[in-house]
């Protein structure tokens, strides 16, 4: 019984964290949409209506991308200020953000927070949490300034010293957390980068923050730590790196090929890198996306849904996720027992767990893109893309956000928020355990496929 009494304080104690995760990205959301309505933060300096200031502040603090207004010419100076701030607290998590400011203040971190900040960034254990959300916020310091600095040659030749100082640190930011949020409708609204995409520069800097970005906190450390040393990797870290390699070079290459076959080589394998990069997460886009054929297309929408990985500025099915089903599937075809990677045995339950995920996202994404579709009377593939990069938090689009009735934003709102907090996290925060219970059922086979 005592067994039983402390399994259930500690499932207890672990929903808390999860609803405590959720209620701070919500109230998060609230905050700043009540900023961005106020006139103050529109260039008109008119009240902006709740609908479109919600669907901004869930893009912002979800780090998607999607948007109803150009960011560059219908916000104002304090509106992206606030935007910024939200894409910042949303990338790095309010957990994290809050738990800094404690320890600033002096105050005396409890083991009840410790436990809270471990489940907001998907750390192994509970121990060296403190240190690690500080090596978080550091790294994620000199990340984002040293972007800024790179982009500032860039940005100041184009722009001017102070506008190119702003364009540099904003995209920066928006890049490393993965958010897709751009200043570049000056040049014509709703363009994100496309008219830049010929700069080999500006490509290879925004495509290495999206990806350091969206790698995970625990890969950093672990590349501190041990440097070239991969052996000493953890194996979560070893598999994030190894399928983002894979999910970066594979569809690269059928871009290469089938995409922009009609292009110089240059333009191709430019165009083929950003694109394979900014899919899985970050909503940056150097080219017209609704010129690309249906099989890209395809393409794009899967990349989308496997997004970063756990523990980063990304959103998501996980990469780790997708390695887990993969690897699972590899070890039914060979009749192994056990599923296997890198000389290590993963549990049983994070191959049920991934399978779980999976078919959270492949519904919703399913059933959403078939709302939209009815609704609007749009393209189903059209619709799924759009789905795809909201529940996948990427914020590309193939140009029909800003023209979608309040009942489709709606859902796409959803979508970020599912996608940016976690499926499980939201079903452990809602549906209580059963990890207490004593008794099994009766046990009985049923043929699989």
């Amino acid at each position: 019984m005592p067994i039983l009494k402390k399994k259930k304080n500690l499932t207890s104690h672990s929903t808390r964290n999860f609803r405590i995760i959720i209620s701070s990205f919500l109230i998060l959301i609230l905050v700043g949409a009540f900023l961005l309505m106020l006139p103050i933060s529109s260039q008109s300096r008119t009240v902006t209506r709740f609908d479109d200031a919600l669907f901004t502040a869930v893009s912002a603090t979800c780090v998607t991308g999607l948007v109803v207004k150009d960011t560059a010419t219908y916000w104002s100076a304090f509106g992206k200020a606030v935007i910024l701030l939200l894409i910042q607290i949303g990338g790095m998590g309010v957990i994290t953000i809050g738990l800094a400011i404690i320890t600033l203040s002096g105050k005396r971190i409890g083991l009840s927070q410790r436990s809270t900040m471990q489940e907001s960034i998907s750390a192994p254990q509970i121990g060296g949490i403190i240190r690690f959300t500080s090596f978080i916020l550091k790294a994620s310091a000199c990340i984002e300034l040293s972007g800024a600095v790179l982009l500032m040659p860039f940005f100041c030749k184009e722009l001017g010293f102070f506008k190119g100082i702003w364009y540099s640190f904003w995209h920066s930011i928006s890049a490393f957390c993965n958010a897709g949020f751009d200043l570049m409708g000056f040049v014509e609204k709703f363009s994100s980068l496309t008219a830049y995409k010929d700069s080999i520069y500006l490509n290879a800097v925004v495509m290495l923050l999206i990806i350091i970005g969206g790698i995970g906190f625990l890969v950093w450390h672990d590349v501190i730590d041990y440097k070239f040393n991969i052996r000493k990797y953890s194996l979560q870290s070893k598999v994030a790196l190894a399928t983002s390699a894979v999910l970066i070079v594979l569809p690269a290459i059928y871009m290469f090929f089938f995409e922009y076959s009609n292009l110089p080589l240059k333009n191709r394998i430019l165009y083929s890198l950003f694109q394979s990069v900014t899919t899985r997460t970050a909503g940056f886009n150097t080219t017209d996306l609704s010129q690309m054929k249906e099989s890209g297309t395809l393409v794009m929408i899967l990349l989308m849904l496997v997004g970063g990985s756990p523990g980063s500025t990304a959103g998501g099915m996980k990469t780790t996720t997708f390695a887990v089903l993969f690897l699972a599937a590899l070890s039914v075809f060979g009749r192994k027992k056990d599923v296997e990677c890198f000389k290590r045995r993963i549990p049983e339950d994070a191959a049920r767990n991934a399978g779980a995920v999976l078919f959270m996202y492949m519904f919703l994404f399913i059933a959403s893109g078939i709302f939209i579709s009815n609704v609007e009377h749009l393209p189903l593939l059209t619709c799924l893309f759009e789905t795809g990069s909201a529940v996948g938090t990427v914020g590309l689009t193939l140009g029909i956000t800003s023209t979608l009735s309040l009942p489709s934003r709606i859902v796409l709102m959803m979508l970020m928020f599912f996608g940016r907090v976690g499926g499980l996290t939201l079903i452990y925060a809602a549906l209580p355990s059963n990890e207490g219970q004593a008794s099994r059922l009766p046990l009985e086979k049923i043929t699989i496929g």
